[in-house]
């Protein structure tokens, strides 16, 4: 039975993160700034960047989800689930502001999703340790790229850059916590591999 109602739950997560109709439990840190006057390419470019973090979210979901699924420890497995909470504080937020802006999620998200799953089960299946330090490569690449986006954003644009500040500091709390756990380093070659599915990625969501 718990198993079942695992898979219900993973099943309703999955929907409700595809379907970007997700609640955060955090007030997003763009509430109470003002909207900025920008023209049509500042918008488009700003809603072209929260996409790509929108889409950086729904595959967090995924990963966390698959990874927490198959832990070997249940220590291990809390900290993925209460890691996965956090992160849909985040997938909230950038849905939120995706509608602010004019836009909408990645037309690929079930794709991102399902992807993102299977590397998630893949990780799990080689143990907690390099689950974990999966998570730790994962968050350091995301923080870089978090951080290339607040030099990227039009400087006018004070809420997206507000949430693209606060998931910069959530990320690097969940790779410090997964190291605290006893994450074992990701190899090189596995390192390049997941910059350059992140780059496909990336530069995909940033139009569709």
């Amino acid at each position: 039975m718990y198993f079942l109602d695992r898979l219900i739950t993973d099943f309703d997560s999955a929907l409700r993160t595809m379907a970007a109709v997700s609640v955060a439990r955090r007030p997003s840190p763009a509430a109470g700034l003002a909207e900025s006057e920008m023209d049509t390419k500042e918008r488009r470019h700003s809603a072209g960047l929260m996409r790509v973090n929108h889409v950086g979210e729904v595959c967090a979901q995924a990963l966390y989800q698959a990874q927490a699924k198959f832990a070997r420890s249940d220590s291990v497995r809390e900290k993925f689930l209460q890691a996965g909470q956090e992160e849909e504080d985040h997938l909230a937020w950038t849905a939120q502001r995706l509608q602010e802006l004019g836009s909408h999620p990645s037309l690929l998200n079930p794709l991102w999703y399902t992807g993102s799953y299977l590397l998630g089960t893949v990780a799990a299946a080689l143990g907690d340790a390099r689950s974990l330090g999966f998570v730790v490569e994962t968050e350091r690449q995301v923080e870089a790229h978090l951080n290339l986006h607040m030099g990227s954003l039009p400087s006018k644009d004070m809420k997206s850059l507000a949430i693209v500040a606060q998931m910069s500091v959530d990320e690097a709390a969940h790779g410090a916590a997964a190291k605290d756990l006893g994450a074992q380093r990701v190899p090189p070659l596995t390192q390049k591999t997941m910059r350059a599915m992140a780059k496909v990625m990336t530069t995909t969501a940033y139009y569709i």
